[in-house]
């Protein structure tokens, strides 16, 4: 048995989604393909309420449990990103490794790229014990129009 970690292709698209869900035995439900198209669409992060709302919105009915449950089973399995705030979770498309600067006076959050310089990654595996082999990074902060 090998002790290299079971790596997966990077999800990088709203078909690379749907592939993992068939990989994964996950069914791939008209609610399901509903939300991932969604997700893929829009550029920000959404809350279950927005999404239920921008999908009656469109004419594509689902009710709140199934857009909850559904959100539970894509971000569980890594399908889409979840994000924890104090006032809610907020969901969105996994396009590529990021960060986040998350906005305190209007409450969105920013993807962002960044990357550590490689001296202070071998500076934390030292410290730690632990290789690296990926990281996120959540900024916090107020518009620079303050």
């Amino acid at each position: 048995m090998s002790n290299e970690p079971n790596t997966l292709e990077p999800i990088r698209s709203l078909e690379d989604a749907i592939h993992r869900c068939q990989d994964l035995g996950m069914r791939l439900s008209r609610q399901r393909r509903f939300i991932l198209e969604l997700l893929w669409q829009e550029q920000e992060h959404l809350s279950a309420r927005e999404i239920y709302d921008l999908l009656n919105q469109q004419g594509r009915e689902i009710g709140h449990t199934s857009v909850y449950q559904n959100l539970e089973a894509l971000s569980s399995q890594g399908i889409i990103e979840c994000v924890d705030r104090a006032d809610g979770r907020l969901y969105g498309h996994i396009s590529d490794p990021h960060s986040h600067i998350n906005c305190l006076d209007n409450g969105k959050i920013l993807d962002i790229h960044v990357e550590l310089p490689p001296e202070l990654i071998e500076q934390i595996e030292a410290q730690t014990g632990v290789k690296i082999t990926d990281y996120r990074i959540d900024f916090y902060g107020y518009s620079a129009s303050r």
